[in-house]
């Protein structure tokens, strides 16, 4: 059995069991793949996958149960690695995150700045994209840290731990009737055509369930991932926008004006993950405060040790997490 081999049919599983996919992504030949598998099957005495001529069709029942170890495999060799990079130096390597255009644009630049300017020999590499492809990747091993505020609860073999808590805002021309209100209601927000978030996407479900407890049906026209891309369309008249809080900036924004609507609707968290059992280098504990300066290295420590989510809500129960406005 060879750790190629267990790569191999890993990703033909990533590729939904493309071989000529798979080969293409790993600069590879189509027929060495398709024998490493055989060769693998024929060493365990199982099929890994099942086939219709040349084609595979399924995962076998044994097969997931094998895949699911060769993961956990060539994530501790990964962990090895890390181990030796970080004896060898431990001021050079490589992090990469995964998260939404929100915290990219928003949350992160302020740590991601502080991070390069301390560790200059580390490659930052960011990825973006859906919550439930950002807790993908982190569940696969593709990126070391996914950051997000929805689908992390999803994976069961991430590691998550609270960063901070936000608001929303309804953003409208200067001269919208809901800038001339006192007070925004939800019966008054209900009335105009609403432009925001993707459902699944930065908090949206709170969004949703506000105008569901009050018996509203909100008129939601448009949906985009991007905040910058609702401002647009708030412009555009196309209706009301609402987004994180965060995402408003009054220097750039003139021609707008935010709407806090905090009393309105839940405050969502976001939260970094990470695999279950991956090796932290220095400098990740040290990218981790400066996103979040709560989580000090002993306290991911202990987060680290615990055995379930309940142990993990345990240890924040009594934190009291900053607000991002």
């Amino acid at each position: 059995m060879k750790l190629q081999q267990l790569k191999y049919i890993l990703e033909v599983e990533k590729h939904d069991l493309n071989v000529s996919a798979t080969a293409l992504s790993l600069f590879t030949s189509q027929p060495g793949i398709s024998k490493q598998i055989r060769l693998l099957e024929d060493e365990l005495g199982v099929e890994v996958f099942s086939r219709s001529g040349k084609h595979l069709t399924r995962v076998t029942p044994a097969g997931k149960a094998i895949l699911e170890i060769a993961g956990d495999i060539l994530q501790k060799v990964e962990s090895i690695k890390k181990v030796s990079q970080e004896f060898c130096d431990e001021r050079k390597g490589s992090l990469s995150i995964a998260t939404t255009h929100t915290q990219a644009r928003y949350a992160l630049p302020l740590a991601i700045t502080q991070f390069i300017q301390s560790y200059p020999d580390v490659s930052l590499h960011m990825q973006q994209g859906t919550p439930m492809q950002i807790s993908e990747m982190a569940a696969n091993g593709k990126v070391d840290f996914a950051i997000a505020t929805e689908a992390l609860s999803h994976f069961s073999d991430l590691i998550m731990m609270p960063c901070y808590r936000w608001n929303r805002s309804v953003v409208v021309p200067k001269n919208h009737p809901l800038a001339q209100l006192s007070e925004l209601t939800l019966e008054a927000l209900a009335k105009y055509s609403i432009v925001t978030y993707v459902f699944g996407f930065t908090g949206r479900s709170k969004l949703d369930d506000a105008f569901k407890q009050q018996g509203l049906e909100p008129k939601v026209v448009f949906t985009a991932v991007d905040s910058d891309v609702i401002k647009t369309y708030v412009r555009l008249n196309l209706g009301v926008g609402i987004i994180a809080s965060m995402a408003f900036d009054p220097d750039v924004d003139t021609d707008l004006v935010a709407i806090d609507a905090s009393h309105l609707f839940e405050s969502s968290t976001t939260q970094i993950g990470f695999r279950k059992g991956t090796f932290l280098r220095g400098y990740m504990y040290e990218f981790i405060s400066l996103f979040a300066p709560h989580l000090t290295p002993d306290l991911v420590r202990e987060v680290m040790n615990c055995d379930n989510r309940m142990q993990v809500d345990e240890i924040f129960a009594g934190h009291a997490l900053p607000e991002m406005n």
